[in-house]
């Protein structure tokens, strides 16, 4: 073996054997039980960053252990088209490169560039999955554009259609106008404005002013009078359809049944006086009716729509600014520079009335940051009702509850969102994504030709071939002109949502359909519990007629070390295989050069990365980073990461190596593993097979209720202090030559020593895959274990019941306590430099156990002796003491290096500590309520620890008059 750990040198070579033996293949035809995960596909839009990795560290360990532990397990891979995404990407790479908008190249070229991105970017996320280690089932990888899912998407829309679930309808939508397309609500930003403030808005060179309120007078006919009306959206009074008045305003509603002109194109605008503004609970004045530009105004003026006959005037192209319907004078103006022209020329016409700070709130498309536009569109639309009541019920039904939610917290925002869910809008005005499978029959007969103009003239169907039978049955008798596909695509949540689904064959009944739905467990992170998440369960219970999954659980979100959410812009985004790999600072720039920055972007990117990485990224391999990665979850809603953690966690694969190394050494060539009678071993032997199983049961029972961070510290625990840092020292006297009286000792320690690493290293294998298995093919072979070619398929440990010794383990408790405290003695000798030292104990039974336990204390503590003494024995005065517990105090012999006043000064600390501690919980113990209140076991405990610190107190007392005494004599 190497003397040193090489994570690349381990890591390279056992995933492409792990991958070619076929160990990572579910049977659909297996006996075993199945255990099934589906990867959450990641974006083809890039790389994966770290948020990924802890996604594939979490769930690999998951499978690992369940594979280990008896069951089929199936690990389903995928990529997700990422609709908006992919396309937004790929557009600027085309305006970069050739300065060119998809408009420019037309639908089919753009679609094949974007081909040719996933193509580029799928193989290295490909890549840098194998590089992590995960197990994926590479057999059933999947892409959410394929054919197979794309014939589970359009059997999901026609289904849903044909229950009436989907529809078509104009209605109000969140419009992104530097998309151009409509995007659901829940990816929309909403921000509280408080006052006047200056926004950033793409597409504008300047800043953009919100949160004011302007108002302005519109001439009535005639030009006797004026209303006065006041918005925050001034320009979109280029669409004003109506003015509606407050039935107690006294000021204007004599002007009911007038009109008041517009100041601009002169149409003639109604003055309505009626109880629609009572009911809405608005205040007095007058409100203008307007194309929509928030959910609350849609509401209100369409009653006055339905009411009165009104029809909306849309102002606004999809790119965000004025078309025809606004005016001449503002036509092609993009919308918030025509906010200023209107001001401006108001003011010109004397009809300005001034403005004034106004509490708001604002939506924000969360992908590009634009300003959202709501609008009325014709859109398709789920109807999420009755999936949402149902999808409630699988997590809150008692009776027949069907989904786990872990942790618990995130219930409660399940509950708050189905409770309140809207139908959801499925249109996206996207070229990249599945093509809505609806046609538009144009007929003879109708009096307008435009597309899209008649609801009732859309069809359905899996084809073209099939849509034209629907046409011919359902327009009979009448001529169709031609059929045309709507251009819009779906949703990319709407493909995502069919994805456990549709990677086990949905809608075809297949085998693996039959065997592995529903999965066992949905992995993924907490931001994306309603966009994905819920989705997913509302179409699995719908169209697969079950949950797609038993449990959910959610991990935290990383942050960087600052606690700032990563994006490409701060420089903070972290490539795992930069981590794995090790990369300098120059080669940290260069990726961001290769990127989509800005110039502006790139220098505040790259002065980020400089002060967070000066000396670029040390070289951690998988195993390190996925060890760090699951250790964090314990972190709540979010991981800050500090990369130097990963760095230690590397160091500890070299702790890991270098113990094997030892064993080896200690095994010999021609050792044979072989079972051995556990009573029968010395006390080292029996008490670190008791810790062993104490650390097994502590890291399975952890590992079943989905606390991830309290298995990976049970497993460190166990390696790092009881085998690292105690049994392997403690051992080292049985091999220190040849000495005859301990040749039992040391054919116990091989036995043990083998069973420890053995059943360690298996025990880790989950968390760290690549050194375990390099590791674990070093060691010699049992019988069994020579039919298993790899760690990974071998059987997981189980808590071994003849292992447990309580007696053992509260007998090393002491121990370790004493040698701590001799350790910190020594602490003020030269390191090489061994003393004498004793033990005065205030029982017999103390006092058997560290005579008992002499070499095991002497070796671990680095003294030259260890004897018991009475407490008169004179050779004390020459000693440092510290005292261990309420019955032992322990002395180092530091003739010539004692400093009895420093010794002194930690007597009367510790004298101090132990009498606020017995202060504080007397106190407790004495405060009103308490016995009526504790439960008797913890009264009983609280009475057990006072005495110990009463015993402890005088213990210590004891000790610091004697060393009192000395210095006295000494003076």
């Amino acid at each position: 073996m190497a003397k040193q750990y090489n994570p690349n040198l381990v890591e390279k070579s056992w995933y492409a054997w792990w991958e070619q033996k076929g160990f990572f293949v579910a049977d659909s035809k297996s006996s075993k039980p199945p255990f099934v995960i589906v990867l959450p596909p990641p974006n083809v839009t890039g790389a994966l960053h770290i948020g990924h990795g802890l996604t594939a560290a979490i769930q690999d360990t998951i499978i690992r252990w369940r594979r280990m532990s008896g069951y089929n397990t199936l690990w389903v891979p995928g990529m997700d088209h990422a609709g908006i995404a992919t396309q937004v990407v790929v557009e600027k790479k085309l305006m970069r490169e050739s300065k060119l908008t998809r408009h420019d190249i037309g639908r089919e070229k753009f679609v094949s560039e974007v081909w040719k991105w996933k193509t580029e970017y799928g193989s290295t996320i490909l890549n840098q999955e194998r590089r992590l280690g995960v197990s994926l089932d590479w057999s059933r990888e999947c892409f959410t554009m394929d054919d197979p899912r794309s014939k589970a998407v359009t059997e999901a829309f026609v289904r849903l259609y044909k229950e009436n679930l989907i529809k078509r309808d104009y209605r109000l939508v969140n419009w992104d106008c530097v998309l151009r397309t409509a995007i659901s609500d829940i990816e929309v930003d909403y921000k509280d404005i408080k006052e006047r403030t200056l926004i950033n808005v793409p597409g504008y060179k300047d800043p953009v002013e919100f949160g004011v309120l302007t108002s302005f007078a519109y001439p009535l006919e005639g030009g006797s009078d004026e209303i006065v009306v006041a918005t925050t959206r001034v320009e979109t009074m280029l669409g004003d359809i109506a003015i509606a008045v407050h039935p107690k305003d006294a000021r204007y509603t004599k002007f009911h049944g007038k009109f008041a002109i517009h100041p601009f194109n002169g149409r003639k605008l109604p003055i309505i006086c009626d109880d629609i503004l009572v009911k809405m609970e608005f205040g007095t004045g007058a409100v203008k009716i307007t194309p929509a530009h928030d959910p609350n105004d849609f509401e209100f003026g369409n009653r006055y729509r339905k009411r009165y006959n009104l029809e909306f005037i849309n102002i606004f192209t999809d790119d965000g600014k004025i078309n025809s319907h606004g005016g001449s004078n503002f036509e092609g103006m993009p919308r918030f520079k025509a906010r200023v022209a209107v001001i401006e020329t108001l003011k010109a016409k004397g009809l300005y009335r001034g403005d004034a700070s106004n509490e708001m709130v604002l939506g924000f498309c969360s992908r590009t940051q634009d300003v959202i536009e709501p609008m009325i569109k014709p859109q398709w639309f789920v109807d999420c009702t009755g999936m949402a009541k149902d999808a409630l019920n699988a997590v809150f039904d008692e009776d027949n509850k069907k989904i786990e939610i872990i942790p618990k917290q995130y219930s409660a925002e399940w509950k708050r969102w189905l409770e309140n869910i809207r139908d959801w809008c499925i249109s996206r005005q996207l070229w990249w994504g599945h093509q809505i499978p609806a046609w538009y029959v144009t007929l003879e007969d109708d009096e307008s030709k435009e597309f899209g103009v008649y609801d009732k003239n859309w069809v359905v169907g899996r084809n073209e071939e099939e849509a034209q039978v629907e046409a011919n049955d359902k327009f009979a008798g009448k001529t169709i002109i031609q059929m045309v596909q709507d251009p819009d695509v779906l949703d990319t949540w709407f493909s995502s949502g069919l994805f456990p689904l549709s990677v086990l064959g949905w809608p075809d009944n297949t085998d693996d359909f039959k065997a592995f739905y529903p999965t066992s467990v949905l992995e993924t992170g907490h931001d994306i519990l309603f966009f994905w998440v819920a989705r997913m369960v509302m179409l699995g219970m719908k169209l697969g007629g079950d949950v797609p999954f038993r449990k959910i659980y959610l991990h935290p979100m990383i942050r960087d070390a600052h606690g700032r959410k990563m994006s490409k812009s701060l420089g903070n985004v972290i490539d795992p295989l930069e981590v794995i790999n090790g990369i300098s600072l120059e080669g940290l720039h260069k990726r961001l050069e290769e990127g989509n920055l800005d110039p502006n972007e790139l220098d505040v990117a790259k002065a980020g990365q400089k002060k967070d990485f000066p000396s670029g990224i040390a070289e951690c391999g998988a195993d390190a980073l996925r060890f760090a990665l699951v250790s964090y979850t314990a972190q709540s809603d979010r991981i800050n990461l500090d990369i130097q953690r990963v760095v230690g966690y590397r160091q500890w694969c070299n702790k890991l190596w270098n113990a094997i190394r030892f064993a080896m050494s200690k095994l010999g060539d021609n050792y044979v593993p072989h079972a051995c009678p556990v009573l029968s071993m010395p006390f080292s032997c029996r008490w670190i097979l008791s810790v062993l199983n104490k650390a097994i049961d502590k890291t399975v029972s952890s590992l079943d209720s989905y606390e991830f961070s309290d298995a990976a510290t049970a497993v460190y625990s166990w390696w790092q202090f009881q085998l690292c840092d105690i049994f392997i020292e403690v051992i080292k006297p049985y091999f220190n030559g040849d000495d005859p009286k301990f040749e039992s000792e040391r054919s116990d320690a091989r036995d043990t020593l083998w069973i420890c690493l053995d059943t360690g290293l298996r025990l880790l294998h989950p968390f760290m895959p690549f050194v375990t298995e390099e590791l674990w093919q070093r060691l010699p072979k049992t019988s069994e274990s020579w039919s298993n070619e790899s760690i990974m398929i071998t059987k997981y440990p189980s808590v071994e019941e003849e292992w447990t010794n309580e007696e053992i383990e509260s007998e090393m408790g002491l121990v370790e306590a004493a040698v701590k405290s001799l350790r910190s003695l020594r602490s003020q000798l030269p390191p090489s430099e061994r003393r004498p030292a004793y033990a005065l104990c205030k029982s017999d039974q103390i006092a058997a156990i560290i005579r008992g336990r002499e070499l095991e204390i002497r070796t671990l503590a680095s003294v030259s002796s260890l004897e018991v003494l009475a407490d008169n024995d004179a050779r004390l005065a020459e000693c440092g003491v510290e005292v261990v517990s309420q019955h032992l105090s322990v002395y180092l012999q530091l003739q010539g290096a004692l400093n009895a006043e420093f010794e002194l000064e930690k007597l009367v600390k510790k004298r101090e500590e132990k009498r606020k501690q017995y202060e504080s919980l007397k106190k407790k113990t004495s405060a009103s309520g308490y016995k009526q209140k504790v439960p008797q076991n913890i009264q009983d405990d609280d009475v057990a620890k006072l005495d110990k610190l009463v015993r402890e107190l005088a213990l210590v007392e004891e000790t610091n008059r004697n060393l009192e005494s000395t210095i006295a004599e000494d003076r």
